[in-house]
């Protein structure tokens, strides 16, 4: 009869030293530490644009754009005058779902043909069937007392890899007399590549034709 309590009191030990005993190693850091999350991926594209001014000389304003999270970095070629050349750092931000807003406020340099502070935003507002894009830089000591450049488009979207629309850009490159360039434009894009024909000013003198080709990753 006395073999009954000590059998008990062994599987009592056993049970007890079983629920306390450590796990093994890589138990234990899967139950302690979470997965660790996956870093975001880089994305971002090139894209060069030939400018056509009537009665002019041709020129390319060049644009780079690098992504990863909510890092932006960008720069551009010829956009704030001939031979300047821009850098930006960003913040990505973005809302909605069916119908999505991304903004991106950006703040950098230019040099070359200009020197200054230039700060500034890129907004997208995309919907089912239609967009809308804007960008807007400031440049305190353009000269002569500071000057706003900013490109935008208004687009419907027939299909996925096609885009019509109104743009409009104020720029002083080409210099024609005009702050504000109004036209139209059409786009076909595909997985990678996308390409453009813009027409500004189609009813003046003044055209402006501008061919664009840009590549993504």
């Amino acid at each position: 009869m006395a073999a009954r309590p000590a059998a008990r009191l062994a599987l009592r030990w056993l049970v007890l030293a079983t629920a306390t005993a450590p796990l093994p190693l890589h138990a234990a850091e899967d139950a302690v530490a979470p997965a660790a999350a996956e870093a975001p991926a880089w994305s971002g594209g090139v894209s060069a644009y030939l400018n056509l001014p009537r009665g002019s000389e041709a020129y390319v304003t060049g644009i780079a754009i690098a992504k990863r999270g909510a890092l932006h970095l960008e720069a551009r070629s010829n956009y704030e005058g001939m031979d300047a050349y821009s850098f930006f750092v960003g913040y990505n931000l973005g809302w909605g779902e069916a119908l999505r807003l991304d903004f991106t406020p950006i703040l950098g340099v230019v040099t070359g043909s200009t020197h200054s502070v230039v700060g500034g935003f890129e907004a997208t507002l995309t919907g089912r069937y239609a967009d809308a894009y804007v960008e807007f830089e400031y440049v305190p000591d353009a000269e002569p007392s500071g000057y706003a450049y900013a490109w935008s488009e208004l687009a419907w979207r027939p299909r996925d890899w096609l885009r019509l629309g109104l743009a409009a850009q104020r720029t002083r490159v080409p210099d024609n007399g005009r702050n504000l360039q109004r036209g139209v434009f059409a786009q076909v894009k595909g997985k990678h590549i996308s390409g453009a024909v813009y027409w500004f000013n189609p009813a003046a003198h003044d055209q402006i034709a501008v061919v664009s080709i840009g590549l993504s990753f």
